[in-house]
């Protein structure tokens, strides 16, 4: 269970999509939130840094019941230049590594440090199913999965560090965005056999399950994943019945790795991970949305 603390989360990223809705609805409950921000602070729960040119001050998180990182580049830019690349794991490593050090000096009176990471982390693994105990992908985006992994247990012995390997979130602002387009023009369709199993997540579920994680004192690696499996085509098929258009023309997958490059093609869409959030139902997490339908239609208003 969690360590005594003022009630009080730090969050880093809170203006990311994720991170609105965490502070959101702790809010909602009461709880205080200080934002870590890259700016000069203009409001009153806001502490400036940077993480790319100082430490943290230990004494921003002192007192704090747990400390939520989810910086990091969106991967959802293309294509993913050597620059970008380089973009995508410091954007991730460096916030992170300011965070772990700040911990670490706070020894055993430090929050609980709950790090962002994702399902990327894993291998691409047809037919079988992923947990949190299976060993972690050989691509770009597991290598910075787990550079991002063992940036956060720098924090040292005494930390209480949970990594959450979140699934794309389904929602406009998220994983749904680029697929809205092209459905709203009648262009979706399969993606190569459009058979391969995606990870999903509502971002209900997503904040939910991060509250709980903090609430019940969760550590190690985390699945933030739907608990039911759902194909490329599941996906595309519900978005586009919600949305009253066809689900019709089929994307090449040459096509497709042209415009991407392989990497993220391989990594984001055509990748086949049966990812299970076992951790979270072994701690009593329940969903609010069971099935990739049920979180497309939470996201997109019936037409």
């Amino acid at each position: 269970m969690p360590e005594p603390g003022d009630g009080r989360v730090v969050v880093a990223g809170a203006s990311g999509l994720i991170g609105r809705a965490l502070v959101a609805s702790l809010r909602a409950d009461g709880t205080t939130v200080t934002r870590l921000v890259r700016r000069e602070a203009s409001e009153p729960d806001e502490v400036s840094w940077d993480p790319t040119s100082r430490p943290l001050a230990p004494e921003v998180l002192a007192g704090a019941s747990a400390v939520v990182c989810l910086n990091g580049a969106s991967i959802g830019r293309f294509p993913w230049t050597k620059r970008y690349r380089h973009e995508l794991l410091w954007s991730r490593i460096q916030p992170t590594q300011a965070i772990a050090a700040a911990v670490r000096a706070l020894g055993t009176d430090a929050p609980a440090f709950v790090c962002a990471s994702a399902v990327g982390y894993y291998p691409s693994a047809p037919g079988d199913t992923l947990d949190e105990s299976s060993p972690p992908g050989d691509g770009f985006l597991s290598d910075l999965c787990v550079e991002w992994e063992t940036a956060a247990r720098h924090a040292g012995p005494d930390a209480r560090v949970a990594l959450l390997r979140t699934a794309p979130v389904v929602h406009q602002d998220g994983v749904l965005g680029p697929l809205m387009l092209l459905t709203r023009f009648g262009l979706s369709g399969p993606i190569g056999s459009g058979t391969q199993v995606w990870p999903w997540i509502s971002l209900d579920d997503e904040v939910r399950a991060i509250r709980h994680v903090i609430d019940q004192g969760v550590t190690g690696p985390v699945n933030l994943t739907g608990p039911q499996r759902a194909t490329a085509n599941d996906l595309g098929f519900a978005l586009a019945r919600r949305m009253n258009r066809p689900y019709l023309l089929r994307a090449p997958v040459w096509a497709i790795t042209l415009a991407l490059g392989a990497d993220a093609t391989r990594a984001l869409l055509t990748n086949d991970m049966d990812v299970k959030p076992r951790r979270l139902l072994e701690t009593g997490f329940t969903f609010h949305h069971e099935t990739v339908e049920d979180a497309v239609a939470a996201s997109i208003p019936a037409r």
